[in-house]
């Protein structure tokens, strides 16, 4: 019996959808996992999503929709955490290609449907931006989402919308969401969180450590992201609700307005509009910014003594548990840096380390 699971924002979606499989649905046959090459400038140098293009030694699985098996390589200067994610799941890891617009999208979904027969589709989202109207302040990366959501709507088969771990992504407040939120499917608990245990060593998806620290009982204040953003971890945090998705569709201008679209860059036009912005152009901007700056060595003790003073500011803001991600970009360390970063800091002070967060020291 076979499963697919749409992680709605590719990244840290997909790892969070290989838990959601095994804790509903035992993982005893996993899923095939629909989604994004898509990650952050720590690994993917290039802004935007990956297509077919990108990557060497991909498997098709219909005529628009190839798997990304443990051996496939993105090519230069393309970076990917999927090959490595398929060779550490289960999961048949399918990519979306989103440069044929929503249409596109929705012509894989199709395919798919028609190829594997699926017993369940669902539409996984952590953290509820796929709920955004559009106009939100904190909102920062609505377009995937969006076109995720536009498909999964018109698609000829039952798909059902889950939102794991409310607020968790930064971009739209959990009390904002609550009286958006349909039935509880699940908690996840720290048992929950095991399958997926040594992805969460080395991904940068902050929401998804977020969503995995909460199960294992960790709360407080996270701050997240280069600008900070502070997330609170609550009782909400390992929640997974259903909601109804033509009232996802109804509320989210982006998802609406892009629902012709033939390729992403007339979506992205779409959000430029409706919401004053493209994420890839945030993108563009940072890694041109991010390419005037000279490699730094990574230096133990200058590094400790950064992470003091990056602490001492924290812990003023009542920050309690920051990222990875986060402490890398406060320090201006690279992407290449980022697990010697955290190898440093797990050795040097191993007691702050709350997997897969890492707890801010007290005064």
């Amino acid at each position: 019996m076979t499963r697919l699971i749409v992680a709605a924002g590719g990244g840290g979606d997909a790892v969070a959808a290989a838990m959601l499989d095994a804790a509903l649905y035992g993982g005893k046959s996993p899923a095939v996992i629909l989604t994004y090459a898509w990650d952050r400038l720590l690994i993917d140098p290039v802004p935007g999503p990956r297509g077919p293009a990108s990557f060497a030694g991909l498997r098709p699985l219909t005529r628009s929709v190839q798997a990304v098996p443990a051996d496939a390589k993105p090519i230069a200067p393309a970076g990917s955490t999927l090959p490595r994610l398929a060779a550490e799941l289960p999961h048949t890891l399918a990519l979306i290609d989103p440069h044929h617009g929503t249409e596109g999208i929705t012509r894989q979904l199709e395919e798919l449907v028609e190829h594997l027969a699926p017993a369940s589709i669902d539409l996984l989202d952590v953290g509820g931006d796929i709920l955004a109207q559009g106009n939100e302040p904190t909102l920062r990366s609505p377009l995937a989402d969006a076109l995720t959501l536009a498909a999964c709507c018109q698609v000829n088969a039952p798909v059902r919308l889950l939102v794991a771990g409310p607020g968790l992504d930064g971009e739209v407040p959990a009390d904002q969401l609550r009286n958006l939120m349909g039935p509880l499917v699940l908690t996840f608990t720290a048992d929950h969180v095991e399958p997926i245990s040594s992805v969460l060593e080395w991904h940068p998806s902050e929401a998804t450590a977020m969503l995995a620290a909460t199960a294992r009982g960790v709360r407080g204040l996270c701050e997240v992201r280069d600008a900070g953003l502070p997330v609170p971890l609550t009782d909400e945090g390992p929640t997974v609700h259903e909601v109804d998705l033509d009232e996802a569709l109804s509320r989210n201008q982006l998802a609406r307005a892009i629902l012709a679209t033939e390729s992403l860059e007339e979506a992205e036009q779409h959000s430029r509009e409706i919401c004053g912005y493209s994420e890839i152009d945030y993108e563009r901007n940072k890694a041109a910014w991010l390419g005037t700056q000279p490699e730094q060595q990574l230096d133990a003790g200058a590094v400790l003594h950064q992470l003091d003073q990056f602490e001492a500011e924290a812990r003023s803001r009542g920050v309690t548990h920051t990222t990875f991600r986060r402490i890398t970009e406060a320090l201006g360390l690279s992407g290449t840096q980022r697990l010697d970063l955290r190898d440093l800091l797990i050795s040097s002070r191993p007691e702050q380390y709350t997997a897969p967060v890492w707890r801010i020291q007290e005064a």
